[in-house]
C-alpha cells in the first residue's frame, strides 16, 4: 500500500445531477447553487465521507461563459461567496482534516486557450478571488489550457491579495492523445516542461493535470516530475467517453465511459502515484465511490 496521498473530490457537476440536483447546460453545476445550494452541500458531506482531504468549492461554473452576462452581474459575487461557505462548512463539519480548495475556471471558457484574452480574464478572476478569500485554504486554478491562463490568475491573486500565504494550485488539461513521441501536451500544444516552468516562476506549489482522459495522466506525471523532482503533482481525471473529450462546455452533455468504475479508476490513479502523483481525485463522472476505493488505495 501506498500511502501519504493526499486524496481530493470528484467531479461536482455530474454528482449533483446524480443526486437529482437541477442541473442542465449551460448553467452546469452553478444551477444547483442558484436554485437548490443545499444539494451542493449534500455533494461536498459525500465526497467527505468517501475519504476526500481537500474539496473544492462549486465556483466552476459561476462565470458568464455559463450563467450568462445578467445573472453574473446581478449574483454572481454573492454566488462565489455562497460556494466558499458551503464547502467551508461542510469542510469544518468533518470529523476529520478537511481543506478547501478555491476553484479558478478557465474563465472565457474550457478546452478554448483560442478565447482566453487576459484584461477579460483577469476582470472576471478578481470578482472570484475577491469573494472566495475569506473561506479557502487552498486556491486552485483548474482546468487550464494554457500558460497565459495561470498567469492571468497569478497576476490577479497577487493584485488583490498581495502576499498571500495560501498554496496555490495549477492544474492543467491535456490533449486527447499523447503525440507522436509519446509525450502528453496542453490543449494549447504547449508542453508539460513549458507548465512544470511556470508553476516553478509564478511561485505555485503544486502542478495538478484534470479533465482530461485518464489514459494521457502517466505520460504528464512522469514528465512533471522528471523536470523537478520535489513537486507536488495531482491528477484528477474525467470519465468521458473519448470523442467528448473533444466538446467544449456548453456543448451538451458528454456521455460517460463504462470503464472508468472505481476499480478501473483506481488502476489508473495506481499507474500516476507510481510515476509520481502525490495527489489524486477525479473529476467530470468520478463520484464518491470513486474517491472512497482511492482512499482504500492510499489510506495513510
Amino acid at each position: 500500500m501506498i500511502s501519504n496521498i493526499k486524496i481530493l473530490d470528484g467531479g461536482m457537476g455530474r454528482e449533483l445531477a446524480r443526486m437529482g440536483a437541477p442541473f442542465r447546460q449551460p448553467e452546469w453545476s452553478a444551477l444547483a447553487l442558484i436554485q437548490a445550494p443545499e444539494f451542493v452541500r449534500r455533494a461536498h458531506n459525500a465526497f467527505i465521507a468517501a475519504g476526500s482531504d481537500v474539496i473544492t468549492t462549486n465556483s466552476y461554473a459561476v462565470v458568464p461563459f455559463h450563467v450568462g452576462e445578467t445573472v453574473f452581474a446581478e449574483q454572481g459575487a454573492a454566488l462565489i461567496a455562497l460556494s466558499g461557505k458551503l464547502a467551508r462548512e461542510a469542510a469544518d463539519a468533518a470529523k476529520t482534516p478537511v481543506k478547501v480548495a478555491g476553484s479558478l475556471p478557465p474563465v472565457l471558457g474550457s478546452y478554448r486557450p483560442d478565447l482566453f484574452e487576459p484584461v477579460a480574464a483577469k476582470k472576471l478572476l478578481t470578482v472570484l478571488v475577491e469573494n472566495l478569500k475569506d473561506t479557502v485554504d487552498y486556491w486552485l486554478a483548474e482546468t487550464q489550457s494554457s500558460v497565459a491562463e495561470v498567469e492571468a490568475v497569478r497576476e490577479v491573486l497577487t493584485d488583490v491579495l498581495g502576499d498571500d500565504p495560501r498554496p496555490l494550485w495549477f492544474s492543467f488539461t491535456l490533449q486527447d492523445q499523447l503525440n507522436d513521441d509519446g509525450q502528453a501536451l496542453l490543449r494549447s500544444g504547449e508542453s508539460i516542461e513549458q507548465a512544470v516552468d511556470a508553476v516553478q516562476r509564478l511561485s505555485a506549489s503544486a502542478i495538478l493535470f484534470n479533465c482530461s482522459r485518464p489514459e494521457v495522466m502517466a505520460a504528464a506525471v512522469h514528465a512533471a516530475r522528471a523536470a523537478n523532482t520535489s513537486l507536488d503533482i495531482g491528477v484528477y481525471a474525467n470519465a468521458f467517453e473519448p470523442a467528448d473529450n473533444k466538446r467544449g462546455a456548453n456543448e451538451g452533455l458528454s456521455k460517460m465511459r463504462q470503464d472508468t468504475d472505481p476499480a478501473g479508476y483506481r488502476q489508473f490513479a495506481e499507474e500516476w502515484v507510481a510515476q509520481g502523483a502525490t495527489m489524486v481525485g477525479g473529476c467530470c463522472g468520478i463520484g464518491p465511490e470513486h474517491i472512497a476505493a482511492l482512499k482504500k488505495a492510499f489510506s495513510q
